[in-house]
């Protein structure tokens, strides 16, 4: 019989996680079955071409136990005859006294259909973030007696409280996450930190092949705009309204034109800021768009601008994806050092970073690689050298294959190692 990965996620699929879709692809390429299992239904309207080609079946469990009662009372009749329910039900309990909320009681109705409706063929369990699919995962294993693992990444490691990061560590079998930041956190909280491992996402570099982008001349003068670009959801951690607020204190001497892609619940926000400092004429904000759009967008610009930011409830970035994509497409890049930004993006070498939330620094920024294409090009190319060597997706996911190999998970012998491109 097949063995099955079940790969519990919080929805699929997403315009914003394709760096998860890049990895279930190449998990389906290196010889795994995997059977999706989402919390939430799509919301985006557009998909990237790589959802086309993950061959997966999805199973979304019930977004609210109330809108189908009859899945979770068929799961909860079943899972009252595993041996395991009580043990999941003790664990759900000792969360629910610590978080007493209808989010934590709605984890646990869709880890009882979740383990109703596994198939037989299911080896183990693998969550896409520590917070909500996790405990989801922690839960239904328990019913099962299934061995799990977890894949963590930036929000739902820095907004969850540590008592319930430590004890999801201390019982899965083992973790990756995508920064060093995260990882020694997680580390710290874990009884055996050899659990935690560091594994980066990395970039597929054949869906984004080196560009042979033409020496800029574009210098902010003339009638050649300076084309900056900023990919990423409109959410607090992105400090996007810093980012407008600097574009709005650049000399008027210099022409630029800035471009957002992303949705996000701040961008009605930030077309109004963009509205009242009077930058209609040179900012758009295009919504969220595939993969294919980005990649065309990010070799027509010459310049990506990321002011992450340490949002109030403590949610951060890891390493974004999109940083990696940009700098793979010959991008100078202007950032901040939060998180695993430090680890792609070095000051003054291959970009640029700014404190946080600093109005001034990144607007001189800015303008400084604004007027200056050569410096633009200089770092770009350092940029694109660094992605190309450290952050290749194929070398990074045989981490993780050796993971599930080294747990008694084998992928089918057959299709092992088919490259990505094939």
């Amino acid at each position: 019989m097949t063995q099955t990965i079940a790969v519990v996620l919080k929805g699929y699929p997403r315009l914003s996680e394709s760096f998860i879709a890049q990895e279930l692809l190449s998990l389906e390429r290196a010889g795994f079955h995997l059977n999706l299992v989402s919390l939430r239904h799509p919301t985006d309207k557009a998909r990237h071409p790589i959802h086309s080609e993950i061959k997966a079946p999805v199973n979304y469990l019930p977004e609210y136990l109330h809108e189908e009662p009859v899945r979770v009372f068929k799961g909860l009749t079943s899972s009252l005859r595993r041996r395991g329910f009580f043990q999941a039900l003790r664990l759900f309990l000792k969360d629910l006294v610590r978080d007493p909320t209808r989010n934590r009681v709605r984890r646990f109705g869709q880890a009882l259909v979740m383990a109703e409706e596994l198939p037989p063929q299911t080896a183990w369990i693998y969550a896409h973030f520590i917070h909500t699919p996790c405990s989801v995962a922690r839960y239904c294993s328990a019913i099962v007696g299934l061995d799990w693992s977890c894949s963590a990444h930036a929000k739902d490691i820095w907004t969850s409280p540590d008592w319930e990061l430590s004890e999801k560590l201390n019982d899965m079998s083992w973790c990756v996450t995508c920064t060093s930041v995260g990882h020694k956190h997680l580390q710290s909280l874990a009884n055996d930190p050899s659990r935690v491992h560091l594994v980066y996402h990395g970039l597929d570099l054949d869906r984004f092949p080196a560009f042979e982008r033409p020496a800029s001349t574009r210098d902010g003068t003339g009638n050649d705009p300076v084309r900056i670009l900023t990919v990423g959801r409109a959410v607090e951690k992105k400090g996007l309204d810093t980012l407008i607020a600097a574009l709005a204190q650049l000399p008027e001497t210099l022409n630029w034109r800035w471009t957002h892609i992303g949705g996000g619940v701040l961008k009605d926000k930030l077309a109004l800021q963009i509205k009242e400092l009077g930058l209609e004429n040179r900012a758009e904000m295009l919504g969220a768009k595939p993969q294919e759009f980005v990649l065309e967008t990010c070799r027509e610009s010459d310049l990506f601008v990321l002011p992450s930011r340490i949002a109030a409830d403590g949610d951060r970035d890891g390493l974004p994806n999109v940083l990696i994509e940009a700098q793979s497409q010959g991008l100078a890049c202007v950032s901040t050092p939060v998180s695993g930004i430090v680890e792609l993006v070095e000051d003054g070498v291959n970009g640029l970073l700014t404190p946080p939330d600093d109005v001034a620094r990144l607007r001189d920024a800015m303008a400084k690689l604004i007027s200056n294409p050569g410096l633009r090009d200089e770092m770009a190319q350092r940029g694109e050298r660094k992605v190309r060597t450290r952050f290749d997706h194929m070398s990074t996911m045989d981490d993780l294959v050796t993971l599930f190999e080294e747990s008694g998970v084998q992928p089918l012998k057959h299709r092992h190692a088919v490259p990505v491109d094939a």
